[in-house]
């Protein structure tokens, strides 16, 4: 059962805000736990899904969190913690998941009687994804880079190729999902604090990550003290920001 959220969108938009000190209150697991589920229902890239989310709840591992977290307050006061991980190196699982995925769809059938659309569905993730992702040292990158660039000389072609390009890519995915919970933690009156300040390589180490993941952001999770917010909203104007074409 999905939990009954308290604010609409734009009530938890307004809401959510970085906080810096929690109160020493408990929240509950269930809820945080649902929350990281609808962040799994975050738009990402070809439907990869490239991420994972490790909820932290452990005293002690909050504890070693904090440190590789620099000792910041949003660490140390912390209730529950959420590492949400972008894991570009899983792509050939994944594509394998899509056209399993898109099979059973399908239904009992030989592939000669594929429709049209569902031939391009297949060979989208049979062909072309596992083209983008491949990668050899940089060297593939590259080399696609030149191809592509060529391509885009005489028609509108897709240029980010390289490794680089799709780290960047599976990194934008995870960033979707954690935008997803936090909103979805502000909907019920808990709080959260995005951290990019923390030593990756202790991190990976203390939540036993693979060394090919990525860590997108740590997630500070509680309710908020009256202090723990650091100041007014300040946004630049509106007008620097938005175009209208």
């Amino acid at each position: 059962m999905g939990l009954i959220t308290e604010k609409t969108v734009s009530e938890a938009i307004q809401y959510r805000r970085s906080v810096r000190v929690f109160k020493n209150e408990n929240i509950e697991d269930d809820k945080v736990k649902e929350c990281i589920r609808l962040a799994s229902l975050a738009p990402t890239s070809s439907n990869m899904q490239l991420w994972e989310f490790y909820h932290i709840t452990s005293p002690k591992i909050l504890e070693q969190l904090t440190e590789a977290c620099l000792g910041q307050n949003a660490a140390k006061t912390a209730q529950q913690m959420v590492v949400v991980v972008a894991r570009k190196d899983l792509w050939k699982k994944r594509i394998q998941s899509n056209v399993d995925n898109l099979k059973s769809q399908y239904g009992e059938k030989p592939e000669s009687q594929y429709t049209k659309r569902e031939k391009f569905a297949l060979n989208y993730y049979q062909k072309i994804v596992p083209t983008l992702y491949f990668d050899f040292i940089g060297i593939a990158g590259a080399f696609k880079f030149l191809i592509f660039q060529l391509i885009g000389l005489f028609k509108p072609t897709y240029r980010q190729t390289r490794k680089s390009d799709m780290r960047i890519v599976a990194q934008k995915s995870a960033a979707l999902a954690a935008q997803n919970f936090m909103i979805s933690m502000a909907a019920i009156n808990y709080d959260t604090c995005p951290m990019e300040g923390f030593d990756s390589l202790r991190v990976k180490k203390i939540i036993n990550l693979s060394p090919s993941s990525e860590i997108n952001m740590i997630i500070g999770c509680g309710i908020r003290e009256e202090t723990g917010v650091y100041g007014d909203r300040f946004r630049i104007p509106f007008e620097e920001v938005y175009f209208k074409l």
